[in-house]
Parts: C-alpha cells; structure tokens; sequence
C-alpha cells in the first residue's frame, strides 16, 4: 500500500499551556507583590536574589504603607495604595482585597491626601448655610398639587371624580379642585354636545323583514347626547356599542310592523322615526345608561340590490298608472262642472220662456244663428238681383294674413268664393 498523500499535523499543547501557567504565575506575583513585573524584583521570603538592575536582594514586609523606599528604582505598583508623605518605613507591602474597594468608589479611584481625585458631587448649600433640598420637596409638591389637582371645566362640560377608583362627585364647569392624582382622578366629557351613529356605518347593506315578507335595505342616523354622566359612566360599559345595538332592535321591531310601501312614503318614515325613538327612549331608561335620544332620521330606504332594477320598473309601472288617473278623473271633474253649468244656464233660459215663451224663442233663434253664421265665410241673401258691394269676410282674412306675416307666422291661405245663392 502506498503512503497517504495527507498527513494531519500534531501540535502539542504542552507549551501552550506552559505559557498560560507562566502567565498566571506573574499575575499572581504581581497581585501579591512578590514580583514586580514593571520594577525592581523582590525576593522571597526569608530572602533570596531577584532581578534588577542593582541586583541586590531586598525583603517586603507587610506591615508598612504601600510605598516605595528611598533608593528603589522603576515606577510604583499601580495595584498597590498611594499616598504621599506619612509615616510610611519605605517598604512595599501588598494590597489586600479591602484596600482596592475602599480606594475605588463610584466616581472612580481616590487617592490619599485628597489632591486630584476623581469627580465627587455635593449638594449646593443657601446663602446661610442651609439645604436647598427641603425647598425643592415643597416646590415639587405644590407642582404636583396645582398639576393634577387643580382642574377647568369648559362650559358644556361636566367631570366625574373618582377617589381611588370609586365615584366620588361630578363637577360642573368652572374652576373646580380634587386630590393630586393618583388619589383622585378627573374624567372630563361634553354633555351639551349632540352625537351621531350611522347604521350601518359604511356602504354595506342592511336588510330589514317588513310586515308583509319583503326586504329593505334601510339606513338611518340615531342622534343622542349624555342626561346623565354619573350612570353614563358607570352604568354601561360601552356606551355607544349599547346605543348600535338598542337603534337597531328597535329598527327591527318597528319595521316588522309596517309594509314596504310604508317604508317608502314620506308619511310611513315619518312614523318608523316617531316609533325607533320612542322604542330606544324606553330601553336606554331601563338601562338607567343617562343618554337621552334626540331624534332618528331615515336617510335611505331601497329594495334589495339583487333586484333593484325589477323594483325601480315597477315604482315607474305605479307612477304612470297614477298620472294616467289623475288625469281621468281631472277629466272628469272639468266635464261634470261644464255639464252642472250647462244645465244651471238652462233652468235659468226655461224660467224666462214661461214668463214670455214668443219673445224667448224668437232671442233665442236669433242668439243660434250668429253663433253658427259667425263662423263661415259664406253669405246667405235670399233676395234676387242683390250683389255684394264689398267682400268683407275676404277682406278680413287677407288683413289677418297680412298680419301674421308681419310677425313671422306663415298661414296657408284658401281663396273662397263668395257665392250668391239668390239665383241658384
């Protein structure tokens, strides 16, 4: 067999780890201050050499202030305390876990002798001496008071006050005052001000049974306002949710007892809206919900969609049929006065022939043949031998013809002949 192409390569770990154990060891010197990785080297205890630049061994005892002596080299432990002048032996020591908390604070290491330290921050004091702090607690709290305590009610308005969550009182507009919150809250609500629900809200349908078995899509408007805030509050827990609901059952309720026609005549809306009104008045007072019903208005009432078109020919079907009757008995109504007329003027004509019958029917003779002769053209003379001088009926046409030309009206014109029947 041949030998792998690859080979995986060992690396020992060994001095990986030597170097972190190195590592921990000088940490561990440094922290104790048996080592110093940054000056001169301190032995053991009890002696020993280390490395430096003298080379001389030197001892560290604990028991002094951490410092460095007179003739040590190399910059200071920066683990261990400062402090300047003292009484300090000039010997190193450790430091121990106490002395690193009480040296380091929250605005960041101190240094002993209080010469450039870390930023510290103290309360400004008054011109006497005193502590702002109890003024700024009094200024805070007439804030607070005059923030949430204090309280303008608009004119239309009134407010319910609630002391720790219960009904307290309602205040009426005006400059009005209750406990800062949270031990008195001040709910505002305009009770003057007229409200509105459309039903339903949108262009959606909604279609309503009549009381003979026919839809219609209705649409209406409920107008109401508040009578009552304490039990519009506390009553009802959604106020116009319940008005949607009570509007509608008793939309339902009075539809159900009309007909369809009823709900497409001026006077049978007049009625659905006296009627829904009435209807929700009673239920919202059941409810004691304090609302009070201003006034319903009917805005459409149509067939279904479905078949709209089929109802609109009918309603056209029905308006024809009425005209066609109106007209009839117009007719009818002109021809019975005319004939009342005519035989009113007959009673009248009758009661003269009694009184003088030959002198009657001789004016009345004479009374028919000029409202018949006065519209022909023709003339009648019994005599023989007699001509006509002048034309005049000719004459008074062609005057009039004359007339409506002038005007503008054209007026076909028949010559006739003036015929003498005397000797025909």
């Amino acid at each position: 067999m041949g030998e792998p192409l690859f080979f995986l390569e060992r690396r020992s770990y060994k001095r990986s780890m030597q170097i972190f154990d190195g590592f921990r060891k000088q940490w561990g010197l440094a922290m104790a201050g048996k080592k110093n990785p940054w000056g001169n080297s301190t032995g053991g205890k009890g002696g020993g050499s280390g490395e430096g630049s003298g080379g001389a061994p030197s001892g560290d005892k604990s028991d002094g202030p951490g410092k460095d002596g007179p003739g040590r080299d190399g910059p200071r432990n920066p683990w261990l305390p400062g402090g300047g002048g003292g009484s300090d032996d000039g010997k190193r020591r450790s430091a121990s876990i106490e002395d690193i908390f009480k040296n380091r604070g929250p605005e960041g290491p101190r240094r002993a002798g209080g010469g450039g330290g870390g930023p510290s921050f103290r309360f400004p004091e008054r011109p006497g001496g005193g502590s702002w702090l109890p003024i700024l607690v009094a200024g805070g709290v007439v804030l607070w008071f005059l923030g949430t305590g204090m309280h303008l009610i608009q004119p239309g308005e009134n407010a319910v006050v609630k002391r720790l969550g219960s009904y307290s009182r309602t205040m009426t507009p005006g400059l009005q005052f209750s406990a800062p919150y949270p031990i008195e809250t001040v709910d505002k609500e305009n009770v003057e001000g007229i409200r509105e629900v459309r039903i339903p809200n949108g262009s959606s349908e909604k279609l309503i049974l009549t009381g003979d078995q026919n839809l219609v899509d209705l649409s209406y408007v409920v107008r109401w306002r508040i009578s009552n805030l304490e039990n519009f509050k506390f009553e009802l827990a959604e106020p116009v949710e319940t008005v949607n609901e009570v509007a509608e059952a008793a939309m339902r309720a009075t539809i159900a007892e009309k007909t369809l026609n009823d709900t497409f005549t001026g006077q049978g809306r007049a009625e659905i809206e006296l009627s829904v009104r009435e209807r929700m008045q009673e239920t919202l007072d059941e409810y004691r919900s304090g609302i009070q019903v201003v006034g319903i208005n009917v805005a459409k009432a149509d067939p279904p969609s479905t078949v709209n078109d089929a109802f609109r020919d009918v309603s056209v079907a029905e308006q024809d049929a009425d005209r066609a009757r109106n007209q009839a008995q117009g007719y009818a109504q002109q021809t019975l006065a005319q004939a009342e007329g005519e035989a009113e003027a007959f009673d009248k004509v009758y009661e003269q022939y009694r009184l003088a019958p030959g002198v009657t029917r001789q004016r009345l003779y004479y009374e028919t043949m000029e409202r018949v002769l006065s519209t022909t053209d023709k003339t009648i003379i019994e005599t023989e031998g007699v001509t006509p001088y002048l034309p005049l009926p000719e004459i008074r046409r062609r005057a009039n013809n004359a007339d409506n030309a002038n005007n503008g009206i054209t007026v076909e014109a028949t010559p006739r002949q003036t015929q003498n029947s005397g000797g025909q």
